[in-house]
């Protein structure tokens, strides 16, 4: 193809695609059971790649999610009702304020189409979840990256407000923080997060992340949402994909001025939240003991695997979500093969730019454990495999 990005060749039809979408390379998620089980025949697998919930829904979630399946021959409820009340009822916030969407993903890819253009630009951390520039990009805006704190600062890789605050331009429309971030764990405490919320103009819109939102409440994270009445720039996105256990339905919402969830609205693509999803959310939120148990036996688990990692002379970063980062050293891809033999996927990070690292999902007691032997064998093997950050 012609180094000219705005050419158009017949012969190959990619090239009818718009300049900046053909620019993008794809979002790459963690690798799949099943896809490990065709590349490399092993079987009894353990995925830690793709922070999912290993304790799953509750029963009664899965029970509605059943009972949904008598009208599966029918479309979905378009403006997800009981939904959207269900979470006004819990969240404390009106119906009118919320944007459902097949995963937060949905929501964040929303905020771009609508707020975004070629000249315009938005803002995000070094390594902030690979979404973000993906989005901006995707609109033709220009991404601006704001390097993160280093290895030294007490939260390390982290996001540096300030300097993000120093970022924003006229012409910026976002601005994306995760709080906790994906994929460092690192998070941002209240006083800090709500100083940059205040000094950010009204014409930039803070998209602010809180997928992990749920386990960051362990570590003293904030309830934003009351924020969002007193700065109509502000939208706070939520899942259920994480603490609710529901990744495989794809449901997320978000809460914002209700101008902006009315423009969100016309650009959301109709049904786009299937039947079991919307049955399976407002069941999960009925169940809030369900939720909290797993979240409080990630937590513990959490603990127990960083102290595991640091036993075998690896650092760790500081985490407020379901998984760790870890840094392994010039042979982290080597040892990411090397588990995926032993039926174990983790997640390189090399497209974050970490290439030394992997990110580590919390699984079971049982699975956590054998993570961590399979380490110590390779560590035993291999002293260059795991390597100590001095």
């Amino acid at each position: 193809m012609s180094a000219d990005s705005s050419r158009v060749d017949p012969a190959h039809p990619g090239t009818l695609a718009v300049a900046a979408v053909r620019a993008l390379s794809p979002y790459v998620p963690g690798k799949p059971i099943s896809e490990l089980e065709r590349e490399l025949g092993v079987t009894d697998i353990i995925k830690l790649a793709s922070n999912e919930n290993p304790h799953g829904p509750s029963p009664a979630v899965l029970e509605a999610m059943h009972r949904s399946l008598g009208s599966v021959w029918l479309y979905p409820d378009g403006s997800c009702h009981e939904l959207k009340l269900a979470l006004a009822r819990h969240l404390g916030v009106g119906p009118e304020c919320l944007s459902i969407g097949n995963g937060s993903n949905d929501l964040l890819m929303l905020l771009a189409e609508a707020f975004l253009a070629p000249h315009l630009s938005a803002v995000y951390s070094q390594y902030g979840f690979a979404i973000y520039p993906l989005v901006i990009r995707e609109t033709g805006a220009q991404a601006i990256e704001v390097a993160a704190r280093p290895l030294e600062a007490p939260m390390p890789l982290g996001h540096d407000l300030a300097a993000m605050r120093s970022a924003l331009r006229p012409d910026t429309r976002m601005l994306f923080i995760a709080n906790p971030n994906n994929p460092t764990g690192t998070w941002t405490q209240a006083r800090e997060l709500e100083r940059l919320i205040e000094a950010v103009p009204p014409t930039t819109l803070i998209a602010l992340d809180e997928a992990y939102y749920e386990y960051g409440r362990e570590c003293g994270l904030p309830d934003t949402l009351p924020w969002v009445a007193s700065h109509p720039n502000l939208i706070v996105l939520r899942t259920f994909s994480k603490a609710y256990g529901l990744a495989g339905a794809r449901v997320g919402y978000a809460v914002s001025h209700p101008e902006i969830a009315a423009v969100l609205d016309r650009l959301r693509p109709a049904f786009n939240v299937n039947s079991l999803a919307q049955a399976g959310a407002v069941a999960a939120l009925a169940d809030q003991a369900h939720m909290r148990r797993a979240v409080a036996a990630t937590t513990r688990e959490l603990e127990r695997l960083c102290a595991g990692l640091r036993r075998l002379g690896l650092w760790t970063a500081p985490s407020a979500a379901n998984f760790v980062l870890v840094r392994i050293g010039a042979r982290a891809a080597q040892l990411f093969q090397a588990l995926l033999e032993r039926g174990i996927i983790v997640r390189p990070l090399a497209s974050y730019g970490l290439p030394e690292h992997v990110r580590i999902s919390v699984g079971l007691p049982e699975q956590n454990e054998r993570l961590l032997a399979a380490l110590a064998q390779l560590h035993v093997q291999d002293e260059c495999a795991v390597t100590q950050v001095r």
